[in-house]
């Protein structure tokens, strides 16, 4: 069904039976219920801090024995944040801050993986996206500046791209 067609579909409901519908919707599906909590009740401080902590755990897990480094993680909450539309400058810091964990985590322990390099050059190439496509670099700048010095100081493999992406 086209966007037109559901636009006719729903001008020809009256107020009783929409309700019904968005009811409906709001009750079966999963993401429209997260809309609507959101929009009504936008509890984003919350949902950052349940959103970096998952990050965390990633890179200092607080049961398993070996970190799991997954950037997918991280990707996952910033799609949801921006379905929901948080606030551009939220999602960024969680951008960053992905990014920043995973380089404390690779300052107290050697990851081998070029994988694992290759993933944190691409976030941080999206991240500066980002930003720039939202004009809010200014306010990250220290924390862009400290991740590419960051890089450099424990000798990233691809640190130049780091250094070449800024």
């Amino acid at each position: 069904m086209s966007k037109k067609d559901l636009k006719l579909y729903l001008h020809e409901l009256d107020k009783e039976q929409l309700e019904d519908q968005i009811i409906d919707l709001y009750t079966r599906f999963k993401e429209v219920k997260e809309y609507y909590d959101f929009a009504f009740n936008p509890k984003e401080n919350k949902l950052m801090e349940e959103c970096k902590l998952k990050i965390s755990k990633e890179y200092f897990p607080v049961s398993r024995r070996k970190a799991k480094m997954r950037r997918s993680v991280a990707q996952k909450y910033i799609r949801h944040f921006n379905r929901l539309g948080v606030e551009p400058s939220l999602v960024a810091d969680v951008m960053f801050y992905h990014i920043e964990i995973a380089q404390t985590y690779s300052s107290e322990n050697y990851v081998r993986q070029e994988t694992f390099y290759k993933a944190m050059l691409k976030a941080f190439t999206e991240a500066l996206q980002y930003v720039d496509e939202h004009g809010i670099r200014k306010e990250f700048n220290e924390r862009i500046q400290q991740i590419v010095h960051m890089a450099n100081e424990q000798h990233w493999m691809n640190r130049q791209g780091f250094e070449r992406v800024l």
